[in-house]
Parts: structure tokens; sequence; C-alpha cells
């Protein structure tokens, strides 16, 4: 019996990245991936032919979202785990900074919690943001904490129809 990390090591001496890629992505949605364990294979596996593919997805997952707060780490791997795009995170467009954006889609995502969303201000001050980017053709998904994690089947779901190149708004439609 071998550990999930050194199967996913094995595999990498034998089979195209597309497919290792598609494991490793298994064995972390199932959270049976340990990057520690991993490297630790690793640092054993000197000289093999499976280092360049693994340390290239090692890189990949250490390279994680620039977040800034609890939520947003959640929401970028709820977008890992779902297999969805990953947004930029705490861009500006327009002056206004967004928590989360696929620019090329036009589709902001705002994670909004309680603590920082439930004074008067921010609520206006989310409105106002939401308001001036939709003027200029982006779309503004409001997502809850309660959602991310009691309704993430159908987020996802709404995410991945938003993020269809169809489901852009065209800017020079008129």
């Amino acid at each position: 019996m071998t550990t999930v990390a050194r199967t996913l090591f094995d595999m990498a001496e034998f089979v195209d990245f597309k497919r290792l890629e598609s494991a490793w992505e298994e064995a972390d949605r199932l959270n049976l991936l340990q990057l520690s364990t991993v490297e630790g294979v690793c640092e054993r596996g000197y000289g093999r032919r499976a280092l360049k593919p693994i340390r290239r997805l090692l890189t990949e997952a250490r390279a994680a979202a620039i977040t800034r707060s609890p939520l947003e780490d959640d929401f970028a791997a709820f977008c890992r785990k779902h297999r969805l795009p990953m947004p930029s995170f705490n861009t500006t467009v327009l002056g206004y900074e967004v928590d989360a954006l696929w620019p090329e889609q036009h589709l902001a995502a705002e994670l909004d919690s309680w603590q920082f969303h439930r004074h008067r201000a921010a609520f206006e001050r989310d409105r106002i943001r939401d308001s001036a980017l939709q003027v200029a053709g982006y779309r503004t998904i409001r997502i809850t904490h309660r959602r991310l994690h009691n309704e993430a089947t159908a987020l996802a779901s709404e995410l991945r129809a938003l993020l269809r190149p169809d489901a852009s708004p065209s800017l020079t439609e008129s």
C-alpha cells in the first residue's frame, strides 16, 4: 500500500500530464492530497522523470490566489473544487475594487459577509459600485458565506452559466 503522494509520483512516470493533473485534482477534491507529503516524495525522487510534472503541479497548488479574507480564501478553494476558472482577486475596475473578477466574461463576484456589509454605508457603496459596473457592461453576482457553504452545487452551476462565452454581454451591441 502506498500514499496518495507516492501514487501520483509513480503515475507521473508513465501517464501524460493531462491524466496526471486529473488524478491530482481528484485527490485534492477528496481531501487526500497533502502537499508536504508530495514534497517529501520529491526529495527522495532525485533524478526521476516524475519530478518535473509533479513539481509543476506543486508550484500551481502553492501559488494560491492572493486574497484578503477567509471568505475569499473559501471562494478560491470553491473555484478549485468545482473546476471553475480562477478569478483575479481584489482587482480594480473603473476605480472600484471588486472581490473577484473574470475580466474576459465581464463578471465580478462580491463576497458579502454579514460582518463587513451590515451597515448602511457599506450597503449604499455596494449598490453604487454595482450600478457603475453594470452601466459599463459588467455583471455582478453577490455571494454570501451561507450560500457558498450551503448551496455550493447550485452556486457552481450558476457561475458556470455566467462564465460561458455566450453569456458575456457584448459591448458592441446597441
